[in-house]
Formats: structure tokens, C-alpha cells, sequence
């Protein structure tokens, strides 16, 4: 049951409209895919992304750190992850942790493979099913306020009892009428949260949160600067909107300062990004001893493990986006049931199968 191959690829997808948030534009976007292989025979396969330049060094990096592995027991995630997180070589946040993460994905789910069990279970096992939440509402060229009700309103009807749209790319005055029609086209018995991906400043974020709480907003996520824990404060501190963030930060450490700061009601940490799995298990123990909830940012496939090992597990990000023109790296799918909710697969491991078709279609390196 030991590590005896460890192979990183870079994988990119261009979409056929790009799509914009409160920063940010996406037309291209990287994965890297890394996995493992244990004496025994048995696969593991981790990820993370980056946007499409950037990507080269998550790749680059997953390649330096992947041979850490090399020779551990496959259940020996907290060492390999030690063996990993060495500030003075590779840096304490960004990209490199990401890289991190591909890797020590992989090992949990080779793991899992090994023993037989689904990763949840091996977790914790508090819950098989988890609630969800249909993201969506970018910006796009020609999209306008009938277009992001239908959008919405569409969610809705595919079962959605919670939806997310985005706010910060527009004035203030037309982001509060786009929060207005989409809480009119989803009525008032769905949940809604808005999510500005870090545009305000804490002055904006604190008028933007005055002008939308009639709108009974589940929570304003990212109102602020990642790095800015005190203005992050200062808007929660304005506003009765719970404020979500963290989908930004990186290890325990960054989450110990988070908390720390007293700006967050929800965290969203992303394992892709946090530096993996094994990270993601002390971060939901700090969250726990605070009683803050969990609600991950991205990778359904994976945080739906996550939300329900935990007891503060709170829900899961689908994201369900315009300008796609592609598919998935894997070919499970992860349908909501008739109450919202999803269920992670049963499979060992992360239960998920490689798409090999779309890998080699948009392999890089």
C-alpha cells in the first residue's frame, strides 16, 4: 500500500462566451490533474485549478511536490502533507498549496480506494445527504434583467432551494434592481445569496448590504478585499446579512486569522485551493470550536464528501454556469433530489471516474 508513481498533467478549457463576476473574467481556465498510484495497484486521483497562465506553476509545482509521496504509506496523508507545507521552499499561500492540494487529493482518495470505504465515511460520516445551492447569475454580454430572472427562476425549477448570483461588476444602483428581480423571479421561499468575489470597498460593501437586506439575503459573500480582515469586520459588524468568506484563504493558519478577525458568520473553504484534505480536516475542526458552519466553495464532487463528514457542514456550492461550451473532467454527476439536496457518491474513495476522452481532448501537458 505504498506510493510508487505520482504523475501530474495540466488539462485547459476555453469557454465559448466568457463570463465576468465583480473582479474577474473568465474565457479560459486550468486544471491540474494529479495521480497516484500505489504497489498494490491501486489509483488516486486529486485536483485544482487556476486560470490559464498561472496554471503552468500549479503544474510545475504539483511535479516538485508530488515525489514527497513517493514511499509513504497511502494512509499517511498528515505526513505527506508535513512533508509538503515548507514555507522557506515553496511559500506559505497561493500557488503552490494549490498544488499541494492535487496532490493530497489523490492520496485520500487512493486511500479510500485501499480500504474500500467512501471518503466521507472515512471522515466522519455525520450525514449521506447535504444540502445545495445552484450558482450562477455572471455577468454576460447581452444578458440583461429578463435574462438573469429566466436564469434564476430555471434553477429554481430544476429543484433549487437555495440560488447564488453575482453582484459587484455593475453600479450600485443596477446590481440592487438585479437583486430585486431575481428575488421577485424566485419568489420568497427560496434562499438567496449574492457574492461580490472581493469588488468593495468595506464602505460600498456596508451601502451595498443596506440597500438589499429587504430582499432577505442568505448571505453576502467575499463584500471586501480577501487580505482585508478589518474592513471585512466593519461590514459585518453593519449589516444584520451573514457575511460568508474564505474561498480565498490558504491553510489552517490563514483560517486561524479569519476567524480571528470576527468578520465571517459562514466559512467557505475550498480543498482545491486550502491546500487539500488534510487541511480541510483541521480547518473544520477550528470552524467547529468557534461554531461556525461550513460551506465550501466550488468542487461539488468533492465538498459533498466534506459538508457530510462534518457535523458543521452546512451546505455545497454547485455551480451551474452560461458560457460553458464543454464538460467535466469526471463523468459522475450530482443531481439534486426532490428536497435540494445531494448525496456524494458511494463509490470508495471519491467515487469518481475520469472523463479520459474530455483529459486527452484538452491535455497540455
Amino acid at each position: 500500500m505504498r506510493v510508487v508513481e505520482v504523475i501530474s498533467n495540466l488539462c485547459r478549457v476555453r469557454r465559448e462566451r466568457p463570463i465576468r463576476n465583480g473582479l474577474y473574467t473568465y474565457s479560459e481556465s486550468g486544471m491540474v490533474v494529479t495521480r497516484v498510484r500505489t504497489d498494490d495497484g491501486v489509483k488516486g486521483i486529486g485536483w485544482a485549478g487556476a486560470q490559464a497562465g498561472p496554471d503552468r506553476a500549479v503544474y510545475e509545482a504539483a511535479r516538485a511536490l508530488g515525489g514527497h509521496a513517493l514511499g509513504l504509506d497511502v494512509y499517511d496523508t498528515e505526513q505527506l502533507w508535513e512533508r509538503m507545507f515548507q514555507p522557506k521552499l515553496f511559500g506559505r499561500r497561493g500557488l503552490a498549496i494549490r498544488a499541494m492540494a492535487s496532490v493530497d487529493i489523490a492520496m485520500w482518495d487512493a486511500a479510500g480506494k485501499t480500504s474500500g470505504v467512501p471518503l466521507h465515511k472515512m471522515l466522519g460520516g455525520y450525514r449521506s445527504r447535504v444540502p445545495a445551492y445552484l450558482a450562477g447569475g455572471y455577468y454576460l454580454e447581452g444578458k440583461g434583467l429578463r435574462e438573469l430572472a429566466d436564469e434564476m427562476h430555471h434553477k429554481v425549477a430544476l429543484g433549487a432551494r437555495y440560488v447564488k448570483m453575482k453582484i459587484g461588476g455593475a453600479p450600485l444602483s443596477q446590481d440592487v434592481e438585479r437583486v430585486r428581480v431575481v428575488r421577485e423571479a424566485i419568489g420568497e421561499d427560496v434562499g438567496l445569496m449574492v457574492d461580490a468575489n472581493n469588488a468593495y470597498s468595506p464602505l460600498e460593501a456596508i451601502k451595498m448590504a443596506r440597500h438589499i437586506e429587504a430582499y432577505d439575503i442568505t448571505w453576502f459573500e467575499e463584500p471586501v478585499h480577501a487580505e482585508d480582515y478589518a474592513g471585512l469586520a466593519k461590514v459585518r459588524a453593519s449589516t444584520a446579512i451573514p457575511i460568508a468568506s474564505g474561498e480565498n484563504e490558504y491553510t489552517r493558519y490563514g483560517f486561524r486569522d479569519l476567524i480571528a478577525c470576527g468578520g465571517a458568520d459562514i466559512l467557505q473553504p475550498d480543498a482545491n485551493v486550502l491546500g487539500g484534505i488534510t487541511e480541510f480536516r483541521h480547518i473544520a475542526s477550528l470552524a467547529s470550536a468557534h461554531r461556525l458552519p461550513l460551506a465550501p466553495h466550488g468542487s461539488a464532487l468533492l465538498h459533498a464528501h466534506l459538508v457530510a463528514a462534518f457535523a458543521n457542514g452546512l451546505i455545497v456550492e454547485h455551480v451551474v454556469t452560461e458560457g460553458e461550451g464543454r464538460g467535466g473532467l469526471f463523468k459522475n454527476a450530482l443531481p439534486l433530489d426532490e428536497e435540494g439536496m445531494v448525496s456524494p457518491p458511494d463509490a470508495p474513495g471519491l467515487g469518481l471516474e475520469l472523463d479520459e476522452e474530455f483529459f486527452r481532448e484538452h491535455l497540455v501537458s
